[in-house]
């Protein structure tokens, strides 16, 4: 009786064990468990390796001819190849060499250690200074907040701009894009902000920049008092595109820790069109059709993914007011990636190129630049005046060429004629030198000193006249 029970449980036994074993072999293997594979092709920026089974946005490691390894990442597959995206030079690779998994998960090195200090963008410090101690690690996408959650925008954000402190007021937790074509001052205008704005720290994201401008923007644009606040990740343009991709990933994963931590946080991201380049060459070398002039529509569901990762946090924690750089190629409005990150950002700041031809400085074009949140922050005599100094600008640019060549008659539309008298205070007022700080106070206050005292010289005709030689 025993004998027949003992050998009841065996065989039970063994049927359990065989329905595991059937189980295991159709569950895909854990991720720290992916074959090797082997380097199959490498064309242009992609490798494509056979036999390695690592999933989408993990990472790997290719073995070179001298014993060298670089890091990769993997960024599609067709059937047996894997596609991979090299972040280091890949000089030396050799036909068939090897790919493993790596255990780089693509995490963020966050914490107190981070301030004042400059990194790459795989969290590498560039300023000579040692290693970085992080507090703790957060993933490189970030983690998304219910959008009802978010605490609404009500603040005031002083940028010691005046000209966007009294027409474009900025509130505490916006996105707001810089609009501009080459050498039109975007850079220097983000300088400028980067002093002037009150924040509790200053994440800045260099994305496929110039490299000279990294060591202007530590030393001369922020200083030894500005870098103890701030964060600097540099990926400038002579590295690989998924390194400039993960640069700015890195910048708001850096911010939106800050963040958390119930600071206000100011992250300036230079540019947000150069990281649409990498994830364009990315995703032509991977075989994404072009669509919008050569955009593939990874890059417009990119953008809205990383801006949409900053603003206010949930409720009770702090706040992310970020300015993103947008270059508009041949002073193009309507160029792919401008129309695309105005949809998505809460207001654009537009500076012209025949603005800073003629010698003023900031070169805003009050125009067509917009704050989708002047509303919440400001009252209604203040946007009475916002409204009225775009009303006299718009009739002054209206009848310019006549007011240039002395055609126009006064009388002939008081709009224009009290346009015409203030116009050489309006342009006082716009323009503002690089070491000079408005607050928010003293700006509303000059705005409405601008617009409600007579205009000193009625006949001022000549003077406009000759602002515009």
């Amino acid at each position: 009786m025993g004998n027949i029970a003992a050998e009841h449980w065996e065989e039970l036994r063994n049927l359990r064990l065989a329905a595991r074993l059937s189980q295991a072999r159709l569950q895909p293997p854990p991720l720290g468990l992916a074959r090797e594979g082997v380097l199959r092709r490498a064309v242009g920026l992609t490798l494509e390796a056979s036999g390695c089974s690592a999933p989408l946005g993990s990472h790997v490691r290719v073995e070179t001819a001298g014993g060298r390894w670089i890091d990769a990442e993997v960024v599609g597959f067709s059937g047996e190849r894997t596609f991979l995206m090299p972040t280091d030079d890949i000089a030396g690779l050799l036909p068939n060499a090897r790919v493993i998994s790596s255990r780089k998960r693509g995490e963020v090195a966050v914490g107190e250690g981070l301030l004042g200090r400059v990194i790459d963008s795989d969290g590498v410090p560039l300023d000579g200074r040692g290693p970085i101690r992080p507090d703790r690690w957060v993933g490189l996408g970030g983690e998304s907040i219910n959008p009802l959650m978010r605490e609404p925008i009500t603040q005031s954000l002083d940028v010691g701009v005046r000209a966007i402190n009294a027409l474009l007021p900025i509130g505490r937790g916006q996105r707001i894009g810089l609009f501009a074509g080459s050498g039109v001052g975007k850079s220097t205008l983000l300088g400028m902000m980067t002093r002037y704005t009150k924040a509790d720290v200053i994440v800045v994201g260099l994305v496929g920049e110039r490299g000279r401008e990294v060591r202007d923007f530590v030393e001369a644009t922020l200083g030894e008092d500005g870098m103890r606040r701030s964060v600097v990740v540099a990926a400038p343009a002579d590295r690989p595109p998924l390194a400039r991709l993960h640069g700015a990933l890195r910048a708001t994963a850096i911010a939106e820790y800050y963040r958390d931590q119930g600071l206000d946080v100011l992250l300036l991201m230079d540019s947000l069109t150069r990281y649409a380049h990498a994830q364009r060459e990315i995703g032509l070398s991977v075989g994404e059709p072009p669509t919008t002039r050569g955009y593939p529509p990874s890059v417009f569901a990119r953008l809205p993914a990383l801006v949409e990762r900053a603003g206010n946090g949930a409720d009770g924690s702090g706040s992310i007011t970020a300015f993103y750089t947008v270059l508009t190629e041949g002073d193009d409005q309507q160029e792919p990636i401008a129309d695309a990150a105005r949809a998505i950002l809460d207001g654009h700041i537009v500076l012209t190129r025949r603005i800073a031809d003629s010698g003023q400085y900031p070169a805003i074009d009050v125009e067509v630049s917009v704050s989708r949140v002047m509303q919440d922050i400001t009252d209604a005599p203040w946007r009475a005046r916002i409204r009225k100094l775009k009303q006299l600008m718009v009739a002054y640019n209206t009848q310019r060429d006549l007011i240039a060549i002395g055609a126009y008659q006064r009388g002939s539309d008081p709009v224009v004629d009290e346009a015409l008298a203030r116009w050489p205070a309006i342009q006082a007022f716009l323009g503002q030198d690089v070491a000079e700080a408005a607050d928010v106070e003293s700006s509303r206050a000059a705005l409405a000193t601008l617009l409600d005292d007579r205009p000193a010289n009625p006949e001022a005709a000549p003077a406009a006249q000759e602002s515009l030689r």
